[in-house]
């Protein structure tokens, strides 16, 4: 065997190739996210449906981040694979479950870290407020904790639920940068910009907003997994 087909690819250029095979999708999510919020702050109209959707939010609580997190995070992106003939045998059924509680799980997750930064940080929608949420969300709570365990979770589910190789991979050097630093790379490209949009929104309305970009994040993440989860047979 040759050596180029020994030589690992380089965790940066995962990222990189993931976010650049999705930058136009991910950008027209951010104007997406930009002009909603834009709209609820400037268009009566789409202020009162959203104030609807916010009344909503606020009666169901975090069954709502459950749920719909689920949804956006699991079942739709799963739905997508399955029909998209290129990547129809992606995942099976037990995958696609696995996923989809995830996602749900990862929904009150989430929510309770939008409530905790609300109660300490503040709920208003300065500049400085925003940007101090930003940052204690994408600079610490991401690659510290959400994106090594997404990075973890993704891993059990590509090798179809085999913790052994997951765990032997874990111990081996260098697991944050052969595994997370892909998806932190992407993550950051999404969420930054997405993140400063949904912390300029009123609490009740930032799961909704996360939700939907969340739906494109997931089918970016199954991307790079595909090309750094270990291998679940020892050769």
């Amino acid at each position: 065997m040759s050596d180029t087909a020994l030589a690992p690819e380089a965790p940066w250029r995962i990222g990189l190739r993931g976010a650049r095979a999705n930058l136009v999708p991910g950008l027209v999510l951010q104007v997406v996210a930009l002009a909603i919020a834009l709209a609820y702050y400037f268009h009566p109209p789409v202020r009162d449906a959203l104030e609807h959707l916010s009344e909503f939010r606020i009666r169901t609580g975090f069954a709502y981040s459950f749920v719909a997190t689920g949804i956006f995070g699991g079942v739709l992106p799963c739905l997508y694979l399955v029909l998209n003939p290129a990547t129809r045998g992606r995942y099976d059924f037990k995958q696609c479950a696995a996923l989809c509680a995830f996602w749900a799980y990862k929904g009150i997750e989430v929510d309770l870290l939008y409530r905790t930064l609300a109660l300490t940080i503040g709920a208003d929608h300065r500049a400085g407020t925003v940007a101090t949420k930003v940052v204690l969300d994408q600079f610490i709570y991401c690659p510290l904790f959400a994106i090594p365990v997404t990075a973890l979770v993704y891993a059990w589910i590509e090798t179809h639920f085999d913790a052994r190789a997951v765990v032997q991979d874990w111990r081996t050097p260098q697991w944050y940068q052969r595994r997370a630093l892909p998806n932190l790379i992407s993550n950051l490209g999404v969420w930054v910009p997405t993140v400063s949009v949904v912390y300029a929104l009123p609490s009740s309305l930032q799961i909704p907003l996360f939700n939907l970009v969340l739906c494109f994040f997931t089918l970016l993440l199954a991307h790079i997994s595909a090309h750094s989860a270990p291998s679940s047979r020892q050769v």
